[in-house]
């Protein structure tokens, strides 16, 4: 098997404000490029069992850390991440820094409204296709108990407190919700220590934020699979049959008996059917406008 930890390559990209962005990567420089965008509290690490598999082999492998996550600058006013063109252009930049042409975005949970955000103000013609991952399409009031469930409300409060013990407590018992049967404990430690990394004030800004993708969602024609947990708490499988009924490129892949991380629950599963979506959308053939937006770029 691939370890693409031997051939990390580590970037810093500026945002659209000057907010320094950690970006890495691996795998084939030549390969047909993937971005991955992590979540709320998450950062590039979330993304380990993709790197270490057998998709560097193949693919140029990109993740970067969100603005106020993981090894990117963490400011904590709420103008830093209230604006859609902000997230927007943190993603265009990582895509025109690295060069990537007609990448695949791969987004999971917040991540995919990054994906959205991008779209609303970029357009699609540079991408070629995108995986939603657990997506949170929609956020906010509207959302809360029907699309958002149990997994992320009941622990909201413990995860935006101004005291670390209460957030160490909301963390875990918010990963303890996020998957399914418990995963191994070196993951589960990771995963708690790149969630402390952000400050408590980030994550109230993001999830302060009311987010709704669906007029995005209606106009993608590029390929789209949304990857879904059955047995998914905090984005609710009522949130994937949204996206279905909403885009009609979209087709989905359910996981039975998985929650919020698929990508880290059933990563072989996971890493086949992304390798097949990014085979399918580098085969098919660029639209005129597409081709048009690349030669200007």
């Amino acid at each position: 098997m691939s370890t693409g930890t031997e051939r990390i390559r580590t970037h810093t990209v500026s945002g659209p404000d000057g907010l320094r962005l950690h970006v890495r990567e691996c795998g084939d420089p030549a390969g047909p490029p993937i971005v991955f965008i992590h979540g709320m509290s998450a950062s590039h690490a979330c993304w380990a069992r993709q790197y270490e598999s057998r998709l560097a082999d193949h693919y140029r492998l990109v993740a970067y850390d969100l603005r106020g996550h993981g090894m990117s600058d963490k400011p904590v006013d709420p103008g830093r991440y209230a604006e859609g063109s902000l997230w927007a252009g943190d993603l265009a930049a990582v895509i025109d820094e690295l060069g990537l042409d007609r990448p695949v975005l791969v987004g999971w949970s917040y991540g995919s409204a990054v994906i959205c955000d991008y779209v609303r103000a970029r357009g699609q013609d540079r991408i070629a296709a995108i995986d939603l991952v657990a997506p949170a399409a929609m956020l906010g009031p509207a959302a809360f108990g029907a699309l958002i469930g149990p997994g992320f409300l009941d622990h909201w409060a413990d995860l935006v407190a101004d005291d670390i013990e209460t957030n160490i407590r909301g963390l875990r018992a918010f990963l303890r919700a996020c998957v399914a049967m418990p995963l191994e404990a070196e993951i589960m430690e990771n995963a708690l220590c790149w969630n402390m990394v952000v400050p408590a004030k980030v994550r109230a800004n993001l999830g302060g934020r009311e987010i709704d993708d669906t007029a995005v969602l209606r106009t993608l024609d590029v390929p789209v699979l949304v990857t879904q947990g059955r047995a998914d708490s905090v984005v609710l499988p009522a949130m994937a049959e949204h996206i279905l009924a909403t885009c009609p490129a979209a087709e989905v892949s359910w996981y039975d008996g998985v929650g919020h991380m698929p990508h880290l629950e059933q990563p072989d599963r996971f890493n086949a059917e992304l390798a097949a979506l990014v085979e399918r959308a580098m085969t098919r053939p660029r639209s005129r406008a597409s081709s048009i937006s690349s030669a200007a770029h």
